[in-house]
């Protein structure tokens, strides 16, 4: 029996320290929409022409916050917070379409949408991940966001951002491993690396 144990024990540890990387946590997160991608979200904004699409456009764009669960109804103050945080936004600065919008107050309204898709996994070795001295992980996915103005249904100013494309490998070593709190120091000094 102990000889059984001792194989168990010593096939643990051979695997711990072969780097088995399926034995690591994968973290996956995902908004639902309809889009698959960054350019198909990027193609349906595309398709929206300020002062000629009107929300019913949007709803068959599946730009619709009642449709979609990824987008947020903005009023005209949220839309004041968004273009002009501080004093030293002046109204005349903003585009002829938001400005014009804000003045009608209540009939101005917008749409806020954000996208996600990442997945990060951890690989390398499992003892050294495990007992925190050394730990790797590779992030990949898109984000993808846009905010849409619409004065009295129709839309008047649309923007678009996000990252097509994310790939960014993360490296955290600790000398005295399960002894040395990592995550406050990985914070400070900004250990996160990125490869485009």
């Amino acid at each position: 029996m102990i000889r059984y144990l001792y194989i168990l024990v010593v096939t643990f540890v051979c695997l711990c320290l072969s780097g088995c990387g399926f034995m690591l946590p994968v973290a996956k997160s995902r908004t639902e929409s309809p889009w698959h991608n960054f350019d198909q979200a990027k193609a349906a904004l595309d398709k929206v022409v300020p002062y000629q699409s009107t929300r019913d456009d949007l709803v068959t764009l599946s730009l619709d916050p009642f449709q979609n669960t990824n987008i947020e109804v903005l009023t005209y103050l949220d839309l004041v917070e968004v273009f002009m945080p501080n004093a030293s936004f002046r109204k005349e600065d903003l585009v002829e379409g938001v400005r014009n919008c804000l003045d009608v107050q209540e009939k101005c309204y917008g749409y806020r949408i954000a996208v996600t898709n990442m997945e990060s996994r951890r690989f390398g070795s499992v003892f050294l991940d495990l007992f925190n001295f050394k730990r790797k992980s590779h992030k990949t996915g898109w984000k993808f966001n846009a905010l849409l103005v619409l004065q009295e249904d129709i839309v008047v100013y649309k923007i678009n951002g996000g990252k097509p494309k994310i790939d960014e490998y993360l490296y955290k070593r600790n000398p005295l491993g399960p002894f040395q709190e990592s995550e406050a120091i990985v914070k400070d000094i900004g250990i996160e690396t990125s490869f485009d």
